[in-house]
């Protein structure tokens, strides 16, 4: 059987094998100190006699050797002295510094005497060599190093073999949940690199590029993956800030690279993760001077995508969160020709992803992943997945054997609010004002027309700075709102700050994001989308809009009467619907001490439970059930929102 086990001689991961120069410098430097060692102390008397007996004494034994007239011949160097007796013997001492009686002995005596050098040639020479060669030997240990950190070629510009990550991968589109149209769309991606023939003698062309829009967590790497999952082929994954070094052309060096690999091992997928951050606008002015290198590299990725035809098996994926911001250049047909949009999910494909991240986990027979994917709306599939994994850890730290419902609960109010803090004691002056703040949170979301109902109320702190908070979450998911439901919006946000007012009577710090939340919401509907009279159907002020909503930033094209006009409207609104809680507030108050009370005492209570408050208020005292009707309205909508989806089951069937 053939032996495949490497020599240490053939290694060359071996050091002495990576680092030549450095094996040379320490060979050298043992070769001589062995010569000084064995040959330099007697080389010159041993060559003159051919004597082997050497005998190294004291200085004194030395001296007496002199004042006996045993030696015939003293040779003095440096630090040593070496000698000559009559019967040939070779002796050696070390010279004793200052003493200066022992040339006037050897005068007496009338012993022939000379000095030597303690050196020879070759050590000389080597003491001017040696500096030289560690200087060689530390440059060829740093430029190795770089040549490993950089890549390949010289001080490894140009290389791209250690940034790429080149794999097959095992996903398949089964383990992609919640994105059922984006895998449509790429699903001819695969069939194209499985039957790359079928299309070429069509004739047609199937994309160069496709790009994967959408925000962090929805599952954009997962999907490109689970395309060559399912193609089988070679995936080059690298993310679009490894081209960029301090070094102008390496970026550009190392997109021929990538794609010479990918073009070698075809079919093939290059994966690009974050394109954004070589593919900017090049026309925003913001690759000037010092971003040269990633204009260069920018236009190299351009020609490469160019450079092959619709017929070669090679197809490049990218992903970003910011498409406004790429340059044209890659977008245009030929290029970047189809982007796919990987959007969060929605109440059934939050199941499904709840399904796919539970496979491995030990649930609980009472689990309903439907009420968890109900209460997590506008969470994406990477916040799912952390979600169960909460839940998972929250069970094991409990030492359940199952991870039951109210562990998903809580770590989806994790997801939400943040971490709780119970070590946070806050003193009964602040838990009250709390108290009676979330109450009229939860009072005016669940009597409020349009408002999001409760799913709960506490007064436990959670996160970097929140005492208290009340869960609002939709029954259903929402892509756009009515102007009733913004003005139902600011509404619950004016109640902690009226409940304040009413019941504590004064106000405090707390509702400080709440007032400015409520302002920002009348301001986009004046400024905006144009639910008001003040500017009428005019645009006020054009935001810099990306994929994630606006970015900050405006121009403004309006006229300070105009904006006089929007400030004292915002102002008045704001006002009336201040004084318009007080109201309701002070109609329900039997209600918000109800629900005090019943804070003080669970810190904790449910959606259920404030409903069930304030019917039983409202029945008591005859007020008409505005919290029914609320419930009849989210009712009515579910029915209708289970009605179309009904048809639309019948239509795909058909």
């Amino acid at each position: 059987m053939q032996n495949n086990k490497k020599s240490p001689k053939n290694n060359p991961n071996n050091f002495f094998n990576q680092n030549p120069l450095i094996t040379f410098a320490i060979f050298s430097v043992v070769v001589i100190l062995l010569f000084k060692a064995l040959v330099g102390e007697n080389s010159s008397m041993e060559g003159q006699t051919g004597s082997k007996r050497t005998q190294q004494v004291s200085y004194s034994e030395f001296k007496e050797l002199v004042s006996n007239k045993t030696l015939n011949k003293v040779e003095i160097g440096q630090t040593f002295i070496r000698a000559k007796s009559t019967d040939g013997t070779l002796y050696t001492t070390r010279i004793v510094k200052g003493d200066t009686e022992l040339v006037k002995e050897l005068d007496k005596q009338g012993i022939d005497y000379s000095g030597f050098s303690e050196t020879n040639w070759f050590t000389e020479m080597f003491g001017w060599l040696f500096p030289f060669l560690i200087i060689m030997a530390l440059w060829m240990f740093f430029a190795g190093r770089m040549q490993k950190s950089m890549g390949n070629g010289i001080l490894g510009m140009g290389g791209s073999k250690n940034m790429v990550n080149s794999e097959k991968p095992k996903t398949k589109f089964d383990d992609v949940a919640g994105v059922e149209e984006a895998k449509e769309e790429v699903q001819e991606i695969v069939d194209f690199l499985k039957h790359p023939g079928r299309y070429v003698e069509i004739g047609a062309k199937i994309p160069k590029g496709v790009l994967l829009v959408g925000s962090p967590g929805t599952g954009k790497t997962l999907l490109a993956k689970a395309v060559a999952g399912e193609a089988d082929v070679p995936f080059f994954s690298v993310t679009g800030s490894s081209f960029i070094e301090m070094f102008v052309g390496v970026g550009a060096a190392r997109v021929r690279d990538l794609f010479e690999q990918a073009k070698k091992d075809s079919p093939s997928i290059i994966f690009i993760d974050e394109i954004d951050a070589i593919g900017k606008s090049r026309a925003a002015g913001g690759m000037m001077g010092g971003n040269d290198e990633r204009e260069q590299t920018l236009n190299q990725l351009l020609s490469e995508m160019d450079g092959f035809g619709t017929d070669t098996p090679v197809i490049i994926l990218a992903a970003t969160n910011r498409p406004e911001t790429l340059d044209q250049a890659l977008m245009r047909p030929g290029r970047f020709d189809r982007q796919v949009l990987v959007d969060k999910p929605d109440f059934e494909g939050r199941i499904k992803i709840l399904k796919v991240h539970t496979k491995g986990v030990k649930m609980d027979d009472d689990v309903e992943l439907e009420e968890v994917a109900r209460l997590t709306a506008g969470l994406a599939g990477a916040d799912l997945a952390n979600v169960v994994n909460e839940a998972a850890l929250l069970a094991g730290r409990k030492n359940q054997k199952t991870v039951k419902q109210q562990d998903l609960f809580e770590s989806v109010e994790r997801a939400l609010a943040g971490l709780a803090k119970k070590s946070r004691r806050i003193n009964p002056k602040e838990k009250k004002i709390v108290a009676y703040h979330e109450s009229g949170h939860a009072l005016l979301a669940e009597t409020t027309k349009g408002a999001k109902q409760v799913s709960k109320v506490s007064i436990v702190p959670r996160g970097l700075a929140a005492l208290g908070y009340t869960l609002n979450k939709p029954e259903e998911d929402k892509f756009m709102m009515q102007r009733h439901e913004l003005w139902a919006e600011v509404d619950v946000l004016l109640g902690g700050r009226a409940a304040e007012q009413v019941f504590i009577g004064e106000i405090s710090t707390g509702a400080g994001n709440d007032l400015e939340r409520a302002t920002d919401i009348i301001k986009s509907m004046v400024q905006t989308y144009g639910m008001t009279d003040v500017a009428g159907l005019m645009v006020m002020e054009k935001s810099r809009q990306s994929f994630l909503g606006p970015q900050g930033g405006s121009s403004r094209e309006y006229s300070d009467k105009l904006a006089q006009d929007a400030d004292e409207f915002i102002k008045a609104s704001l006002d009336e619907h201040y004084k318009a809680v007080v109201a309701r507030l002070e109609e329900y108050r039997g209600a918000i001490e109800d629900m005090v009370k019943l804070l003080y005492k669970k810190e904790n209570i449910t959606g259920e439970e404030v409903r069930n408050i304030i019917l039983d208020f409202e029945k008591e005292n005859g007020i008409e059930s505005k919290v029914q009707e609320h419930i009849n309205e989210i009712e009515d909508e579910l029915k209708e929102d289970a009605s179309m989806s009904e048809k639309e089951s019948k239509v795909d069937e058909q």
